[in-house]
């Protein structure tokens, strides 16, 4: 017995596949998370920056940042400190390892976005970023 489903059904079902492998996938083939990465690139365009601050420019939860950063700083990447005269608040930056390494993630990241889309014309890739762009504003 076939199921119909309807063009709307079909489209949210393609979508939920696609998010479900695409992290997986770019974490393996970068070798870091896009959140990561996201936190990365956001340190790299300043010296330092308030923890709480990041956490609004990359639109996380305060306990996900938290757990990143305490990774992030793990691997050598990045570096905190505690405000002297505010305990309560954290300073970040990216480590000099974490300068090295990012490059290398950008040029990765590249790539993966490169095969993911292989064979996209530019006009379909515009035509898709709106798409796209129109759903999660409808959301």
């Amino acid at each position: 017995m076939t199921r119909n489903h309807s063009k709307e059904e079909q489209i949210l079902n393609l979508l939920h596949g696609v998010s479900n492998k695409i992290r997986p996938k770019f974490e393996h083939c970068t070798g870091i998370s896009s959140s990561r990465l996201a936190i990365l690139h956001e340190l790299c365009e300043v010296d330092e920056i308030n923890q709480s601050m990041l956490q609004k420019r990359i639109q996380i939860d305060n306990a996900a940042i938290t757990r990143h950063l305490k990774q992030l700083e793990a691997d050598g990447m990045v570096t905190r400190r505690k405000n002297p005269g505010d305990n309560r608040e954290t300073f970040v930056s990216l480590s000099e390892e974490g300068h090295q390494r990012i490059e290398g993630y950008k040029i990765e990241k590249e790539l993966f976005i490169r095969q993911m889309l292989e064979g996209f014309s530019k006009e379909e890739m515009t035509l898709l970023a709106d798409y796209l762009e129109r759903m999660q504003n409808n959301i």
